[in-house]
């Protein structure tokens, strides 16, 4: 053989090569990262139209990929939501519509564990699966991340706490020694997979912290890896670092100059933690979704204009989220979408793109969206969005399809917003379409027919008035007055 029959031989040989790395490279499992928010408001990060708050990483991904303008999640407090983002059901079908105190009282309360979460979806796909963060979806052994799915936990198990350890590890202390019980969950140790552990930073600054160290431990194992990074941030008590309230000097009010530094230190977060994942070779293959688990809370400092409401609200402001995603080569950058997505979509959505097997009678309330995210198109046209949350005697309800909302809260009037044009709520349509909203309102009461009584009621009066009858009272909330 010649040397030219070799030399062809070798540049055979190398283009195979190549050729199978570029077909592992295509088939291989994207990295899944989820940052979740609590509390954020729609207007508090750049890139959707903050003018006083600076969010400069957040708003390079979310230019570099797909910004959701219409992104709802399923309830408009934490808990709920939460639970309908792991579970991919709406928690009034699942018996979860209400939040798990955090006043420390041992309970046995949680999400059932019979529904399976997406972790343990993915675990089963041969994921690497961590949380770091606000769990907020059950206390007891049974309930824990590391039973749910996920191989590392750092984190807490309660709905929020405080920022600072040189404050809240005295005070724990203090209350342990003196036999105090129950002790608050805010102030409580944070833990790695069931230990306690003592945090020596600013807690958003040691979430993200341990958030690289798993990508890092991801990059080691070399095996794809599903984060869910659930920053407590900007949830109260609103405190923040002096070097991070320098850069607001000019927010003159206090709550929102702290609510701000807040938000920055997310920022910078995830800035760190977009460098480790280049460092690492993993960030081409990452799916960044970024998002808030409901509207901001406006008496603590949050900003949700342009929409009506608050956290807790049916109105836009109260569930309607900040949001994108960035996956470099797949989601076009620079692109938005318009069209209304719900958190319940990432369930199905990452269970795909992941190659897993949703188990098999496993309910799912979303559907995969990521084809018709980077076509641009909508994902369920003519199809229904809701929100309903439990009030004393009555029942707050949001109800979406395409570019019409049909709302009732407060125990007013059903109306109806053209929510496309009308983003803010200002304008019922209802006495010009009143087959529009009969028809909405019918199948809102209709899809309310699959829910059951709850599991755990927030209030003993909740529970009181629900065994009385006198919640959720859907007779009256699904009557329309005329």
């Amino acid at each position: 053989m010649n040397k030219n029959s070799y030399r062809f031989q070798y540049l055979l040989g190398l283009l195979m090569l190549v050729g199978i790395g570029l077909v592992q490279a295509q088939n291989a499992k994207p990295n899944i990262l989820v940052v979740l928010c609590d509390d954020l408001g729609y207007a508090d990060v750049g890139f959707n139209g903050s003018k006083d708050i600076v969010t400069p990483h957040l708003d390079k991904l979310a230019k570099g990929g797909a910004h959701f303008t219409s992104a709802y999640v399923a309830h408009p407090f934490c808990g709920p939501s939460r639970a309908a983002l792991f579970t991919g059901r709406y928690p009034h079908v699942i018996g979860t519509p209400f939040n798990l105190r955090d006043d420390g009282v041992k309970t046995d309360d949680g999400v059932p564990t019979n529904e399976v979460y997406i972790s343990n979806v993915l675990h089963d796909a041969g994921y690497y699966t961590g949380i770091v963060g606000k769990w907020h979806l059950g206390y007891a052994d049974q309930f824990h991340p590391n039973n749910r799915g996920f191989d590392d936990f750092y984190g807490f198990l309660g709905g929020g706490h405080n920022y600072f350890p040189e404050q809240f590890s005295p005070l724990y202390e203090k209350q342990a020694k003196a036999g105090v019980y129950p002790i608050r969950e805010y102030i409580k140790p944070l833990q790695h997979n069931g230990k306690w552990v003592q945090e020596k930073e600013y807690v958003t600054d040691g979430l993200s912290r341990e958030a690289m160290g798993m990508i890092k431990g991801a990059a080691s194992n070399k095996k794809p890896f599903f984060l869910y990074l659930a920053y407590n941030a900007p949830h109260v008590p609103l405190e923040a670092k002096e070097e991070d309230l320098k850069h607001f000097a000019h927010i003159k009010d206090k709550d929102r100059r702290t609510y701000a530094a807040m938000v920055y230190a997310v920022d910078r977060g995830v800035g760190e933690i977009v460098k480790v994942l280049k460092e690492t070779n993993q960030y081409d293959n990452t799916l960044i979704v970024f998002l808030s688990d409901n509207g901001g809370n406006f008496d603590h400092g949050a900003n949700n204009e342009p929409l009506k409401g608050t956290k807790g609200d049916t109105f836009e402001g109260g569930y309607r989220v900040p949001m994108f995603m960035h996956w470099p080569g797949k989601i076009t950058a620079g692109s938005q979408f318009d069209f209304p997505v719900t958190s319940l979509d990432l369930y199905p959505t990452f269970a795909h793109l992941a190659g897993a097997q949703i188990p098999k009678g496993k309910k799912l309330d979303g559907k995969n969206i990521i084809e018709k995210v980077i076509k641009g198109e909508n994902p369920r046209p003519n199809e229904m969005i809701y929100a309903l949350r439990y009030r004393f005697g009555y029942t707050d309800v949001g109800a979406r399809m395409d570019d019409w909302k049909a709302t009732r809260v407060a125990n007013e009037p059903w109306q109806l917003f053209n929510i496309k044009n009308d983003i803010g709520e200002k304008h019922d349509l209802s006495k010009r379409f009143p087959d529009r909203l009969a028809k909405m309102v019918q199948q809102t009461q209709e899809w309310s027919k699959t829910h059951v009584q709850p599991l755990w009621w927030y209030y003993d009066k909740e529970a009181v008035m629900w065994k009385q009858g006198l919640t959720p009272n859907y007779k009256e909330t699904f009557s329309i007055d005329e």
